[in-house]
């Protein structure tokens, strides 16, 4: 496909699909849709004699805690290896970025797309690699197409030895704060402590587990408050990530509940204040900075024209204890 096969199915002037292509302004929103749609559908991708911009493009969700700065620091250290800069987009907490974003990264031309937590509509990823821009996802919100690489962690098997371990430590009523269900990583971890308590032979009691959005530490007091209210309360709290559990920490001052002696707690990613906290939190650590790297690393070699050995990079997780977790209270 050439820009004037496009310019002819599309009925416009060739001068047009490349203002479309370079993500310029000038085109009316109706002819660029039809545009669009002929690129996706013909597969055409920008030659191969353009040459990109020196650049790493960088998309987040939200950039309000530590979890976000580990990733910047991976994807940083393999831009500067290879000379490149870093954009760094900020949603402002939306997960689908707009179609202005959309413009501006066709405009700029990057060496690659890291999206984190984020999820690009099917037509945006269509329309980054119709224009030979590779894409890479960590840490998906939704499903990416199946041939768009990803990078993750072992979130099921992070949720299982969080679980595993307060069950050895005698713990029965063992609640979890997940995150919002449909985002692959929050599912992942609640089906990890569903599988050690059924491993175990205790029943989830669905009064015990309780889906928190958005993974702050509100929502973990606001749900840690309420589980330390029921009638029959947990004895130990496993959240979907370290911000959570700072929350449970908080509701259990509030209620005259100590950490571990009353209450157990174990949070999710190993984000550097877990060790400070007051007693420091058992947690599971995720590779942050890691996945931050093997996201640049991918979406490099895709740009180089390779193949990746594999779409789908999942790195290991580990269990951290330390002083938030003891046996259950006697009696």
């Amino acid at each position: 496909m050439t820009v004037a096969d496009i310019a002819r199915l599309a009925g416009v002037s060739p001068p047009t699909v490349s203002r479309v292509i370079n993500g310029q302004a000038g085109v009316a929103l109706d002819t660029r849709r039809r545009v669009e749609q002929v690129i996706r559908e013909h597969g055409y991708r920008r030659p191969e004699s353009t040459e990109p911009a020196a650049i790493l493009e960088l998309v987040f969700h939200a950039l309000e805690s530590l979890w976000a700065l580990e990733i910047i620091r991976g994807v940083e250290q393999v831009a500067r290896e290879h000379e490149l800069a870093v954009v760094l987009t900020e949603m402002q907490g939306r997960l689908t970025p707009g179609r202005a974003w959309t413009e501006q990264v066709l405009a700029r031309r990057p060496t690659g797309v890291v999206a984190v937590f984020s999820d690009l509509t099917v037509a945006q990823q269509s329309t980054l690699a119709a224009r030979a821009i590779p894409l890479v996802v960590l840490d998906p919100t939704g499903e990416p197409l199946h041939e768009t690489p990803s990078v993750g962690a072992t979130n099921w098997n992070g949720g299982l030895a969080a679980t595993r371990h307060l069950l050895e430590l005698g713990h029965r009523r063992i609640a979890m704060i997940c995150g919002p269900t449909v985002w692959p990583c929050c599912r992942a971890r609640l089906d990890g402590y569903r599988a050690a308590m059924d491993a175990a032979g205790v029943p989830v009691d669905p009064d015990l587990v309780r889906v928190s959005s958005p993974l702050y530490v509100e929502g973990g007091l606001r749900d840690g408050a309420a589980l330390l209210r029921l009638p029959d309360p947990p004895t130990a709290v496993f959240t979907a990530n370290d911000l959570q559990a700072f929350g449970v920490y908080e509701a259990a001052r509030q209620a005259g509940v100590r950490i571990p002696e009353d209450l157990s707690v174990v949070g999710f990613d190993d984000l550097s204040f877990t060790r400070w906290a007051g007693p420091p939190m058992t947690t599971v650590r995720q590779p942050l900075v890691q996945m931050g790297a093997a996201a640049a690393n991918l979406v490099l070699e895709l740009a180089r024209g390779e193949d990746p050995r594999s779409t789908r990079v999942e790195l290991a997780t580990a269990l951290v204890v330390r002083q938030s977790t003891g046996p259950p209270p006697a009696g």
